[in-house]
């Protein structure tokens, strides 16, 4: 199977059996969903909106967040991880917000990435998930899942599978791809216990087909024991 095959074949399944996939974070604006993706760092979706719906309502804007205090942030969001350094990071990002770009979350990785606790990741996740932007954010998911199903070849770096991604997915899917190798790999292809017996993408992927030929391999060099 070439690589192109191996790209067309997963794609269409994904279509098939999640043509509509969307991000588990719940948000109701750029700003919350920017403050929601923060959180989710080292941290679950399911914790993250635990915490979300009250910390919008205080803070309902960039400009009500800048002018709030740690102290006050941090009750919010003390159950996530790292909740110290992401205080800081919400209150930097939204006084940044305020001060350059009028409160709104700026249409631009560059200028994204420049705001307190966003790196690429976080930058790829807000232009695709509000703007629909050929952009992938990778995380373990993405990273795992790709590397795994033979999509990337010893990727070593987040950057590398982002690239190696694009290339290949066409820029109309790359939002859906995106959420749709997350969920895949938070669900099926687990870090550690991965469940290859429910995959619908088995017979594609690169992983499972050597380990499959490895197992024959095995059982067809090895003595035959007497009846």
């Amino acid at each position: 199977m070439t690589l192109r095959e191996r790209y067309a074949a997963i794609l269409s399944r994904f279509q098939e059996t999640m043509p509509e996939p969307k991000t588990e974070l719940a948000y109701d604006s750029p700003f919350h969903l920017l403050l929601a993706v923060i959180l989710s760092a080292q941290c679950t979706d399911k914790r993250v909106n635990i915490v979300t719906p009250p910390l919008f309502k205080a803070y309902p804007d960039a400009a009500a967040l800048a002018a709030a205090s740690e102290e006050e942030v941090y009750e919010y969001i003390r159950s996530v991880t790292f909740p110290n350094n992401k205080t800081r990071h919400l209150l930097r990002a939204a006084r940044m917000l305020v001060d350059e770009f009028g409160g709104e979350v700026p249409r631009d990785i560059d200028k994204m990435m420049r705001l307190p606790g966003v790196g690429r990741k976080t930058a790829n996740v807000m232009l695709s998930v509000v703007w629909g932007d050929a952009a992938m954010a990778v995380d373990t998911h993405v990273f795992r899942v790709s590397e795994r199903l033979g999509l990337t070849r010893g990727s070593r770096t987040p950057l590398s599978t982002e690239k190696t991604l694009m290339r290949h997915i066409p820029a109309p899917l790359l939002a859906k791809a995106h959420h749709w190798l997350i969920l895949h790999g938070r669900y099926v292809c687990k870090a550690r216990k991965p469940l290859c017996e429910e995959c619908t993408l088995s017979e594609w992927c690169a992983t499972r087909q050597r380990s499959l030929r490895d197992t024959a391999k095995k059982r067809s060099s090895s003595p035959h024991q007497p009846e």
